[in-house]
């Protein structure tokens, strides 16, 4: 298949990352990580709003009625409804603090059942140095996972038996089998290729299959359920981060793009793309607590 993109947002984001629609609001929700900024995207009016973070952010989420769950440098915090609107974020307070020198956050996803899996890692991506945590709705929390070295996608099967997951240096996409609340079993699902780049943030679509982005890898590929590589989408940008459906119809899927790092970065790098009618999207669940 042919896909053809378009430009959904120009921007020079450093670390463009986490595409994530608010049903709610009918705007998609993206971060820049070094940046620490989110941003939002409403592509019908085409209004955008960029508000400013702390500390470097690696994943912002809705909540359940209303405002954002964000994956901090130094832990989960809530922002309260209100401010989303004006450029600014509204109250924070923190869910859980975990100050640890060198590790930032990373990528987040919320499971079906409302809780955040939040990943991290180490500045300098050693390997062993980052977890993947589930963060329940009380700030509970409980390490998955803890010897990974870039914690990235993360997702579930249509019917929550299965968990998706991508430690980027691996270059592998794995699958856990799901309780609701815990994961065992792991195996692969599939590898990326030496010299086709890292596998990177992830996104199940409605017939189960994983849309993953290619980090330096300069596309986003579609694997089926049994681990099949079935859709190649090129990009002209080298360093896709991350994808997620969006709009009305769940069916364009958004690319999140990064600039970092790269001596001669392509006029879209940092910029967010979409590629209209890709597929067909799940319904994500917001942060329930």
């Amino acid at each position: 298949m042919t896909y053809a993109y378009e430009v959904a947002v120009q921007a020079e984001a450093a670390l463009g990352e986490g595409p994530t629609w608010d049903a709610d609001a009918q705007r998609l929700i993206w971060i820049d990580i070094l940046g620490s900024r989110v941003h939002t995207f409403d592509p019908v009016s085409g209004r955008r709003t960029v508000m400013a973070t702390e500390q470097h952010v690696g994943a912002a989420k809705p909540r359940v009625g209303g405002g954002l769950v964000v994956n901090l440098r130094d832990g989960v915090g809530l922002y309260g409804p209100g401010g989303e609107s004006s450029n600014s974020l509204g109250d924070f307070r923190w869910l859980h603090r975990e100050v640890v020198p060198g590790r930032r956050a990373n990528d987040a996803a919320v499971a079906p059942d409302g809780a955040l899996w939040a990943g991290t890692m180490r500045y300098d991506e050693a390997p062993g140095g980052g977890t993947l945590s589930r963060v329940a709705l009380d700030g509970t929390v409980e390490t998955v996972l803890d010897d990974v070295a870039v914690s990235n996608g993360t997702g579930w099967s249509p019917d929550g038996r299965l968990m998706y997951y991508i430690d980027s240096p691996t270059r592998r996409i794995d699958v856990f089998d799901f309780d609701g609340q815990r994961v065992g079993g792991r195996r692969r699902l599939a590898a990326i290729e030496e010299g086709d780049g890292f596998p990177d943030g992830l996104t199940v679509d409605a017939d189960g299959c994983v849309w993953v982005a290619l980090w330096d890898g300069g596309a986003v590929r579609r694997y089926t359920p049994d681990g099949k590589l079935d859709r190649v989408v090129e990009l002209p940008v080298p360093r896709p981060t991350a994808c997620a459906f969006g709009g009305a119809d769940l069916t364009d899927l958004y690319i999140t793009t990064a600039r970092t790092g790269l001596t001669a970065p392509h006029p879209l790098s940092g910029s967010v793309l979409v590629i209209p009618g890709a597929g067909k999207g799940l319904p994500q669940p917001a942060f329930a607590g």
